[in-house]
């Protein structure tokens, strides 16, 4: 458990004098993969992110408690997420993937050794025992089980982990509220499965948020012609226990919303460029703060209203930014340039306008030296922000950093150290303290309700990455299965027949994987668009057969061996979700009155 007279000191140093509280939330979230393809998209994706940022986070949170600390972090683990890290099939990929890590480290090993490549040897050296570290804490510290790990620091009170949506659907855009119910009772059950406790807040994907108003669909649907009513988002989230979620610093405040991919993605700009012709930001809200956790609620019918975190913009460009953020430091490991053929890296970011031909070898030593300045740094701006705050309200004021967590190790291979930093150094600061969004809720007891506008954390702050010329098909689809789903499910959701349950619960399952806000995004930033494209149609065209034969057996016609057997492929491929209901598709919980 580690000695913790260290952190018992702090305590007590803390008691009269703190200024404020931080912490870092980290979403970690990809789409369902297993058995949807390897390489270059695919498994490979889950595989890579497990070796690189969820094993190394968890390394680190663990050094910091047998340290004497308690990290205090809050981790956004989605549903769809935690289904394929418990999968048995990811656990066998993993031990292989990092065996072949290994091996093509060797094979590096081998060609710098015959060139006299005295640095580029030294780093494949390094890659071999990074990846056979990884494969040793995962098979022997962690037990294969990831998951099992995360629930082992929150039962200790080291770290609060949140729930998202079941498969990251976008909310604000599902065109029935019995598919958002759906997408929220899913998150909220799988949590309740894999933590044994039920979620206190949750991660709205994309942060996208929208309140109860009169809705129609952005895209033509047949039989639609007049808005009707709508439920808020928020109003979901109290009705299944959820207390707090996150937003964007202009859903609170207004003024410009900063997206943080538009640097990443050449297609965003232009997506961007387009609408932003359009776009006038809201008018910015002076006496809304940050530093401050408030209660929203659109609903008229007075149900308890739910706290919102807000994203602190400062802090996030440090990180975020391409243009000053810590990972473009020239020092630090290069993520885009790989060796042939086992993909290791041996190049740093040189610089910001450095193409892939002009990046010079890494130094290790010279990448490390840079971390700590980092993150003093960071915790700079965090102390001086609260201090701002404190010294003008008299209160003590939180900072909130979300950030999605393949930043740290994957994207920018020595964030997981700065994060390390950033936690001890705030630790060891009498003024401040690291605390979780649920024990900073308990402590201040929010009592101010304020409405919030309808948006995202994308540039422009509203939905056009997810929904644009290039996805507007995609949300066709969508809108034709999720009526689909909810007529079947209203007409059948009663049968006792185990044959005709397990026909609409796979439907179900397509219809919460089609959803998925992942294959909007790939396709917009162009980094995966034939991919996400084929899972778009995939899981469309697997919802339209399995109904079709849902209707047919409903009916008692006869349903042929090879429908059977295209039900039991599909149950074997998209495996999750084993909980799922039908009465989450078939009417709303709490209809809007």
């Amino acid at each position: 458990m580690g000695d913790y007279s260290n952190e018992l000191k702090r305590k007590e140093l803390k008691v009269s004098n703190k200024i404020g509280s931080f912490t870092f939330v980290l979403h970690f979230h990809l789409p369902y993969v297993i058995a949807h393809g390897k390489w270059p998209h695919g498994m490979d994706w889950l595989n890579e992110a497990a070796a690189e940022c969820y094993i190394p986070i968890l390394n680190i949170l663990n050094e910091l408690i047998a340290e004497g600390y308690s990290p205090k972090l809050t981790l956004g683990i989605t549903p769809v997420l935690t289904e394929q890290l418990s999968d048995e099939s990811f656990k066998s990929e993993l031990s292989s993937y990092l065996e072949q890590k290994i091996k093509a480290a060797e094979i590096d090993i081998q060609e710098f050794t015959r060139y006299n490549r005295a640095n580029l040897l030294s780093l494949a050296n390094m890659w071999k025992d990074y990846y056979s570290r990884i494969k040793n804490d995962f098979e022997s510290r962690y037990n294969r089980n990831i998951v099992r790990a995360f629930k082992k620091l929150q039962d200790e009170g080291h770290i609060e982990v949140i729930t998202s949506a079941a498969t990251h659907g976008y909310l604000p855009l599902l065109s029935q509220d019995t598919s958002v119910q759906a997408q929220v009772k899913q998150g909220v059950s799988t949590y309740e499965k894999y933590y044994g406790r039920k979620p206190r807040g949750i991660w709205l994907p994309e942060c996208a948020y929208r309140p109860r108003y009169k809705w129609l669909p952005p895209v033509q649907t047949e039989g639609v012609k007049e808005p009707y009513p709508r439920k808020g988002i928020d109003e979901f989230l109290t009705e299944n226990g959820i207390e707090y979620f996150i937003v964007d610093s202009a859903l609170l405040k207004g003024g410009k919303a900063i997206g943080v991919y538009i640097d990443r993605f050449q297609a965003l700009q232009q997506l961007w460029g387009q609408f932003e012709k359009e776009y006038k930001p809201r008018e910015e809200e002076l006496d809304k703060t940050p530093r401050e956790v408030y209660l929203v609620s659109s609903s008229v019918e007075g149900k308890k209203p739910v706290a919102i975190f807000t994203r602190d913009p400062e802090t996030g460009l440090q990180v975020w930014s391409g243009e000053w953020g810590y990972p473009g430091d020239g020092n630090y490991l290069d993520f885009h340039k790989k060796h042939f053929p086992g993909g290791h890296r041996y190049w740093k970011v040189t610089s910001a306008k450095s193409d892939l031909a002009d990046k010079w070898e890494y130094y290790p030593k010279d990448a490390q030296a840079r971390v700590p300045e980092n993150a003093s740094h960071y915790k700079g701006i965090v102390k001086r922000l609260l201090s701002e705050y404190h010294q003008k309200s008299g209160n003590k004021g939180i900072v909130c950093a979300p950030y999605g967590a393949e930043l740290f190790g994957h994207w920018w291979f020595e964030g997981t150290q700065f994060l390390k930093l950033v936690l001890k150094y705030i630790a060891d600061d009498p003024e401040l303290e690291l605390t979780t969004c649920s024990g900073f809720l308990d402590e201040v007891k929010p009592s101010q309700v304020i409405s919030i506008p309808e948006g995202s954390w994308g540039e422009g702050g509203y939905h056009y990455i997810w929904l644009n010329q290039w996805t507007e098909w995609t949300w066709k689809h969508i809108y034709e299965d999720e009526k689909k789903m909810q007529s079947l499910a209203q007409k059948f959701g009663n049968t006792k027949d185990e044959n005709l349950l397990k026909i609409l619960k796979q439907a179900a399952r397509e219809l919460l994987l089609l959803q998925a806000s992942d294959w909007q995004f790939l396709i917009s930033t162009w980094s995966a668009r034939d991919y996400a494209e084929l899972r778009v149609s995939e899981h469309h065209q697997n919802f339209v057969r399995l109904t079709e034969m849902a209707e047919k057996y409903g009916k008692g016609d006869y349903v042929d061996q090879g429908e059977w057997t295209f039900l039991g492929d599909c149950e074997a491929r998209d495996n999750l979700f084993k909980e799922i209901k039908l009465v989450w598709f078939a009417e709303v919980e709490y209809p809007v009155e």
